[in-house]
Parts: structure tokens; C-alpha cells; sequence
């Protein structure tokens, strides 16, 4: 009977344990009260079940350049950003660059910071793809992804993408885009007033 009791009360509380951890993942904790992130909504970077990792692996690397500290560099024909450092040093980044016919080059300003953009397609994207919507609330289903820096009054941006698996190719309508870990990580070390220098 002693065995069985022992049993018994063993058996309560596991389930009494296993209800607890339940009710406190209901109420955002681990069940030694810590908070755990929120996964309700698009605060994360990117959904669990779809992890992007760009091909191209951030990294700090020699530069060369007249560029001062905190420009942004693009080469759209190495496919690659460049936040310039101090010490002939960058922060090198992979990107996804403009298609064929879809290429620019100049210096622009980023006017404008925005985390989890809604999307607008621009008036000459309308005209090409009259199918694609006209507005679209940011979250990890944008083609914006988790962050957006606007460049001057023109209609290009460097963002994210829903897309991680385009980074390093030619395919986008001009904008550079980059894997939402990335951008998100660009996002904190520049400000408004930034200069882009896009170089063909």
C-alpha cells in the first residue's frame, strides 16, 4: 500500500508540473518566470518555421576608399554593401541587386527609417504588374521584410526580404534588398542623414 501511495504521488505531481509549465507559456514565461519572447505577432525577425541565412556571411573586411566612416557603399556588380568603417575597414553585407535593365547608380541620402514597412508599389510597378496589390501591411509575408532605410525622394529603397534565397542575384525592380537579419542589424548602425553611394 506504502508503494503504491509513493506512486501515486509521484504520478500528481508530474501532471500538477506539466500544468504549471502550461499555464505559464499562456502567460508569456518559462516556468522559472522568465519572460519569453512574443510570437504572436511580426516582432520577430522571421517566422520559425522559414530561418534565413544569407549566402553571404556578414563580416568585417579591409576597404579602401575616400568614403568617411558611416557611408553605405553599394557595388551592384559585386553584390555586395559596404558600411564603411573607421581604420580602412567596412562592414560587408550580401545584397539582392536590380534585374537587368533595372540598375542605378548616384548618391542619395536615407530620408527615412522604417521597421516592418507597409508596402505601396510605386506608380511605374503598377503599370508593369497591374496585378499586384496596391497596399500591403508590413509583416513577415512584405516584400519589404522586417526593415526599410528610403533613399531621398527617389522610389528605391534598402530593405528586407521574404525571399532570403535571392540574395547575391539580380532581381529585384532597383532596390537593394537584404536577408532580414541582416537589414535588421544595418537598421541600428545608421541614422537618418546617411549617405548611399550606389556604384553600377
Amino acid at each position: 500500500m506504502r508503494r503504491l501511495s509513493l506512486i501515486a504521488l509521484s504520478v500528481a505531481a508530474l501532471l500538477a508540473g506539466i500544468a504549471q509549465a502550461q499555464a505559464a507559456r499562456s502567460l508569456g514565461t518559462d516556468p522559472g518566470g522568465v519572460l519569453l519572447p512574443d510570437e504572436s505577432g511580426p516582432a520577430a525577425i522571421e517566422p520559425r518555421s522559414s530561418p534565413a541565412v544569407s549566402p553571404v556571411p556578414r563580416e568585417i573586411v579591409a576597404f579602401a576608399g575616400n568614403h568617411a566612416p558611416g557611408t553605405i557603399v553599394v557595388s551592384t556588380a559585386e553584390r555586395r554593401l559596404y558600411l564603411v568603417l573607421s581604420g580602412g575597414k567596412a562592414m560587408r553585407y550580401g545584397i539582392g541587386v536590380g534585374r537587368p535593365g533595372f540598375t542605378w547608380g548616384g548618391t542619395q541620402t536615407i530620408t527615412r527609417k522604417a521597421q516592418w514597412p507597409d508596402w505601396r508599389p510605386p506608380a511605374e510597378m503598377l503599370k508593369r504588374r497591374p496585378d499586384l496589390p496596391r497596399h500591403m501591411k508590413g509583416g513577415p509575408a512584405n516584400p519589404l521584410g522586417a526593415r526599410a532605410m528610403y533613399l531621398g525622394s527617389s522610389i528605391y529603397r534598402i530593405h528586407g526580404s521574404n525571399e532570403p534565397e535571392t540574395i547575391g542575384q539580380a532581381v529585384s525592380s532597383g532596390c537593394i534588398r537584404m536577408t532580414n537579419e541582416d537589414v535588421a542589424d544595418l537598421y541600428e548602425r545608421v541614422k537618418v542623414g546617411t549617405t548611399v553611394v550606389v556604384l553600377r
